[in-house]
């Protein structure tokens, strides 16, 4: 008899721990509510997360099993339910975030300590971090050895194993103040097979087409991130599912696909980064001859706030920033321009970017989110000594249209696309006369180019 401990993994396919469980004997799957950990989760994550467990258990259920639900700290629930079904070992996969690999330890000292045998697994990702090297100074040379290494199939547990159960206790609800997506492993799987029949073909040519993502996400990116956030479904099941569409089609097809492919590496080097470094939250990847002299104080605080409002007069900012609010997610390139303008033009900490983030998104994910921040803030890998994306040429480039800015940013309703894009530039008066009720810009364009240029240049030691 063996329990395995669900954490972030609520699925049962393409699952390696329960996987290996299942093929040593009878399993009892449990998942515990750590208010400890859980409370380092946002709201919105929380409840979605939540629903994910609930959805497990209901399928569990639908097996002939259930899912053993307990609260607690984990060191001391696990070894007394083992204990209680009479297990001899417990089984998990492993997670990067220091604090999940602390109450991992926990949990081993405390089975040692009970004479309870235990086995972890790596199930977050492709390749483990430990079969590369430990730095890599861009995502292309982590990539060149990353292909190089085999990726494996996924796993299916063996559901006859799973042992019949009859759990009553309920997984608790968190209330949201946003729609969630669907949970659970059959929501994640409907939505990765709308994107491998619509967008996964065109996905290079589509995934920054703004006015596409607004009118049929499926067509432009897959939406996946809340549930592999969750770990409702299992990254080698993407990537599987996604090298046989790409040994399938040729041509510009097949440079699409590949492109998502791609795509998954980063997030494979996000985790990597995590791996090595676990204050990936907290501390800057890249070294830095000189502390980097980011804006504090009331008027620092004052934009911070604005930026969080989506009131900062540069429209696909704010656009971004009230997707955020409205939906907790963020489009790709909206999510790097408003990392950008907080950490260049307002020259604010990535830190507290970062971490608003984390409370407000469905698919926060500790190593895509502080990696992510980090490489626009220039402190990670990848990092040129200033990266500057300009919020005007951009949505000039990816919302033409004005058709994203205009969804989230209503004041902007019956302006032309020209003038949308053109805001941060047109003089107070014509804001004044086109949009009285959208706000002006809090920043000079140029003004913050330059001094996010002279800072960083002066904590590199280059001036």
């Amino acid at each position: 008899m063996q329990v395995f401990w669900h954490r972030r993994d609520l699925r049962i396919p393409d699952n390696k721990g329960l996987s290996i469980a299942s093929r040593d004997g009878t399993v009892v799957p449990v998942f515990v509510v750590d208010s400890e950990i859980l409370a380092d989760v946002g709201r919105r994550q929380r409840a979605f997360f939540l629903d994910c467990v609930r959805e497990l258990k209901r399928r569990y259920r639908s097996l002939g099993s259930d899912l053993i639900v307990r609260s607690g700290d984990p060191s001391e629930v696990l070894p007394t339910v083992a204990e209680g079904v009479g297990a001899d070992r417990v089984v998990w996969n492993d997670h990067y975030r220091r604090e999940r690999r602390e109450r991992a330890d926990d949990v081993r000292d405390a089975l040692t300590a009970a004479d309870i045998d235990y086995d972890s697994r790596t199930d977050l990702v492709l390749v483990s971090p430990e079969r590369l090297d430990s730095r890599y100074p861009t995502h292309g040379s982590f990539h060149s050895d990353w292909e190089q290494q085999a990726k494996p199939s996924p796993f299916d547990p063996e559901t006859d194993a799973f042992a019949p159960l009859d759990d009553e206790t309920s997984v608790p609800s968190v209330e949201a103040n946003i729609d969630l997506p669907e949970a659970g492993y059959e929501a994640a799987r409907e939505r990765f097979d709308d994107f491998l029949d619509q967008g996964i073909y065109t996905y290079n040519d589509n995934r920054d087409n703004m006015p596409a993502a607004v009118e049929n996400p499926a067509t432009s990116v897959s939406r996946m991130s809340p549930y592999l956030s969750a770990g409702a479904i299992g990254v080698r099941e993407l990537w599987a599912d996604a090298s046989d569409t790409y040994d399938a089609v040729h041509g510009n097809e097949r440079r699409n696909v590949d492109k998502y492919r791609y795509e998954l590496s980063w997030r494979e080097h996000m985790y990597h980064l995590l791996y090595y470094l676990p204050d990936l939250d907290r501390t800057n990847y890249k070294s830095i001859p000189n502390e980097i002299e980011w804006r504090t104080g009331p008027e620092a605080k004052a934009d911070f706030e604005a930026w969080t409002a989506g009131e900062t007069g540069y429209p696909i900012v704010d656009a971004g920033m009230r997707q955020l609010e409205q939906e907790g997610y963020i489009h790709n390139r909206p999510r790097q321009l408003v990392a950008s303008l907080l950490t260049k033009h307002l020259l604010i900490d990535w830190r507290l970017g970062a971490d608003y983030f984390r409370r407000k998104l469905v698919d926060h994910d500790p190593a895509s989110n502080y990696g992510s921040w980090q490489w626009i803030a220039s402190t990670g890998t990848d990092s040129v000594d200033v990266r500057i994306f300009d919020p005007v040429s951009q949505m000039g480039k990816y919302d033409d249209s004005g058709d994203y800015v205009t969804k989230y940013v209503p004041e902007l309703d019956g302006v032309s696309p020209r003038k949308i894009i053109d805001w941060p530039t047109l003089s107070h008066g014509e804001r004044e006369e086109l949009a009285p009720d959208y706000v002006h810009p809090i920043v000079d364009r140029n003004h913050g180019w330059d001094r996010a240029e002279r800072v960083f240049e002066e904590a590199l030691g280059k001036r």
